[in-house]
């Protein structure tokens, strides 16, 4: 496996983050989780009320955040300048507010810079929205995750405390709106990725169908 890179790619809801940190820990890879880094960022910038609505104050100010990034599939975490924001970057207000800084093409240079540096040589798997299609255009794998907008809004909910399923129905179209129509990286499947539509499947068959594609393709 060594030098392996897998791409999971997929919208809010598929099952990238338990399914990528699965494989990781069953492959005995890194593991590295893209949105939470475009979410320390968005946090960043809110507590200190960067005005998100204008591109120009946020490309003026991301590459100030110090980002340490765990890659332990058991314990990946994260920090901002020394502070533990894995729990406050899941926040309702970080949720609405990151496709708007993940939007703006000075954020995504500055973090596709470094988590092409994580990726290194590689031993590594990679979740996010443009992994396949940007950051690591020739991954030894590429999967595309989907799923119904009913069981990824399920699934969101299962995972957040004080919303519903149809919030979290609404957020995701909105972010998914959001996130494939912008103008630098959007959300896209890689022509040569495999689309695995995780609706009918529970986890440990997502992990297994992605490792038996592991096996095949790449041992």
């Amino acid at each position: 496996m060594s030098g392996l890179v897998v791409a999971m790619d997929g919208p809010s809801g598929s099952g990238k983050s338990s399914a990528s940190r699965g494989i990781a820990r069953a492959l005995g890879l890194r593991y590295l989780d893209t949105g939470a880094m475009y979410r320390a960022v968005t946090w960043w910038m809110l507590e200190r009320g960067v005005d998100l609505a204008d591109p120009a104050a946020v490309a003026a100010r991301c590459h100030e955040p110090a980002l340490e990034i765990g890659t332990d599939p058991d314990a990946p975490g994260i920090g901002v300048d020394g502070t533990d924001v894995s729990g406050p970057i899941r926040s309702k207000e970080v949720t609405r507010a990151v496709s708007a800084v993940s939007a703006v093409p000075e954020v995504r240079r500055r973090l596709v810079d470094l988590q092409r540096q994580i990726i290194g040589t590689g031993d590594i798997v990679v979740e996010g929205r443009d992994i396949g299609t940007v950051v690591a255009p020739d991954a030894s794998l590429k999967i595309y995750l989907t799923a119904s907008a009913d069981a990824r809004a399920r699934r969101r909910t299962a995972e957040l405390t004080g919303t519903s399923t149809e919030e979290q129905r609404a957020e995701m179209a909105r972010r998914d709106e959001l996130d494939s129509t912008r103008k630098t990286d959007p959300l896209a499947m890689a022509a040569d990725a495999v689309e695995l539509d995780t609706t009918p499947l529970d986890l440990d068959e997502v992990i297994a169908e992605v490792l038996r594609l592991v096996k095949e393709r790449i041992t």
